[in-house]
């Protein structure tokens, strides 16, 4: 999902217009078809509530966007090292650093994995990356590093996310969290929503989208817990909130820890988190059915070095 949402308030002029008319009109480079698809999802908020795409607007309705694919056209290739750790004429698997935005938005235009991904595809120029768009299917977060699937084509891209609507896709990561979590095992099942209060901000509220986390621990330190997170659904932020919502939050992670990176009593671990200036989430395994040949892809990639030397100095 994306880190920074489109938010429109609808005008006197708007009203009575459908919801995906109206996104279609301001959404540029996106069909009206996949909108009507984001809506069907649940990625599409009007007064903070699911809508469907025949609804007509009213003067003064905000209307809250989360983006799974921004269009093409936002950027242009460039010569970026990738970790590719898998790859045909279909598809890219790629192993994302911590760091890297997934794709341009929100003043951000170059040294991003799309542009990045253009250039590999050996897209070379501004025109073509609009006609070959880069099918990027789930987004991780600019401080996550990990496994992610890419679509060479629109027929590819379409099958993968179907997979992921339909959650054929595991999808597992590592999380080092403060605190011991008493029990070995546990499922998070609950609703989040953007902070009405903090917009770049998702908490989890009963008027929210459904989200569910399994997570299970794959060992344990003095006031730190690592953990196996398994995501059955995709949402901004998910296992960050979710964590943070159980008093576990990610080590690392400012937005959501609440200081508590800043109460680590041992000076040692205190200074390798803060040099970190990342928080400690890795997409560790993927697998899903290849679009076009029917095989069973299962991919697994080892933590970053520097989250395994925080983990070296806690043992």
């Amino acid at each position: 999902m994306s880190d920074s949402p489109l938010i429109f308030t609808v005008s006197d002029s708007d009203t009575g217009t459908r919801l995906d008319a109206f996104l279609a009109e301001q959404i540029d480079g996106w069909s009206r078809s996949r909108l009507q698809r984001l809506i069907e999802n649940g990625d599409v908020l009007v007064n903070e509530k699911e809508a469907k795409a025949s609804y007509k607007l009213r003067t003064g309705d905000e209307i809250d966007v989360d983006l799974t694919e921004e269009p093409a056209a936002r950027f242009e290739p460039e010569d970026i090292p990738l970790d590719i750790v898998l790859e045909d004429e279909f598809l890219a698997v790629v192993n994302k650093p911590a760091g890297m935005i997934v794709h341009p938005g929100a003043g951000v235009t170059n040294g991003t994995l799309a542009n990045a991904l253009a250039h590999h595809f050996g897209i070379r120029d501004p025109q073509s990356a609009i006609r070959n768009r880069i099918g990027i299917v789930h987004r991780l977060d600019k401080d996550t590093s990990g496994l992610m699937v890419v679509a060479k084509d629109e027929q590819t891209h379409e099958a993968l996310s179907e997979q992921f609507r339909s959650r054929e896709v595991f999808k597992s990561y590592v999380a080092l969290v403060h605190g011991m979590t008493r029990e070995n095992s546990g499922t998070i099942d609950r609703p989040i929503a953007r902070d009405r209060w903090h917009r770049t901000k998702m908490t989890v509220a009963a008027n929210g989208r459904h989200a569910l986390s399994i997570w299970k621990v794959r060992q344990r330190f003095e006031k730190f817990t690592l953990l196996d997170v398994e995501i059955k659904t995709g949402r901004t932020h998910q296992i960050r909130v979710h964590l943070a919502s159980i008093n576990h939050p990610v080590v690392g992670d400012a937005t959501y820890s609440e200081g508590r990176d800043n109460t680590v009593a041992d000076i040692d671990i205190k200074n390798q988190i803060r040099i970190l200036d990342r928080f400690f989430l890795h997409a560790e395994r993927l697998s899903f059915t290849h679009p076009s040949t029917g095989e069973k892809i299962e991919l697994a990639q080892p933590i970053a070095p520097e989250l395994q030397e925080l983990l070296e100095k806690l043992r």
